[in-house]
This record gives structure tokens, sequence and C-alpha cells, in this order.
């Protein structure tokens, strides 16, 4: 049974910091590329970063280049995406997803990430920021 498990979402104040993680204890992480969606009300579902260990490939998206890091852990087989700084427009809900290990590699090439080819996905996280 695959199952993607992501954790760690809640109330943050402007500024402040969280670390999400993506538990995917049926998978071997270095076989997979692991990406971290997000989607707000009313908005289109949006890629912000991936990896892949087997291509050597990382990617994020603009608005969180250098806030947000995305971190794999090869024994606990879990994904974290520490997210520093937090901003107005970074709440909505996390998703943690698995794809084809091209997938960040195309994403890097691409300038942007698609949720098309990852084939699992998680329950979502709730992200909130607020004063």
């Amino acid at each position: 049974q695959v199952q993607l498990v992501e954790s760690g979402g809640g109330l943050v104040q402007p500024g402040g910091s969280l670390t999400l993680s993506c538990d995917t204890s049926a998978f071997n992480l270095d076989d997979y590329t692991i990406g971290w969606f997000r989607q707000a009300p009313g908005k289109e579902r949006e890629g912000i970063s991936c990896n892949s260990n087997l291509v050597g490939a990382t990617y994020y998206e603009n608005s969180v280049k250098g806030r947000f890091t995305i971190t794999s852990d090869h024994v606990r087989n879990t994904v974290a995406l520490q997210m520093n700084n937090l901003h107005p427009e970074d709440p909505a809900v996390y998703y943690c997803a698995m794809g084809q290990p091209s997938n960040c590699a195309t994403a890097q090439t691409a300038g942007v990430m698609a949720a098309k080819g990852y084939g699992y996905w998680g329950q979502g996280t709730q992200v909130t920021v607020s004063s």
C-alpha cells in the first residue's frame, strides 16, 4: 500500500518558521523525485520544491527560494521542508508527492514544477500565517 503522510503544519506568525515532514516509509527515496506542492483557496496547485537524488536535481519556486529548504533523510525515508520567514501569501494546504526521478530535473530546466508525473500524493497539511 502506497502512503505518503505529511505532518508539521500549523499556525505561525509572519516571519516565523515551520518544518513540514513527509513520511515515505514504503519507498526508497533514491528511486524517486519527492516534491512539495501547495494550494491556497481559489488558486491552482503550485509546485514549490522538489528533490531527486538519483539525478542530482533540486528545485525551488522563485517565491520560496532562499526561505524554504528541502532535505531527505534516507534512514527514516522522510523528506522535510524547512520554511523560514513565512509570508502572508504562504498559507495553503501543503502536499508532498512522489514521482519519476526525472521530474525534478525537468523542473530545474523548465523553471516550473508541474504536477504531471507525480503518481502518489499525501493528504495535505494546513499552513496558516497570521498575526
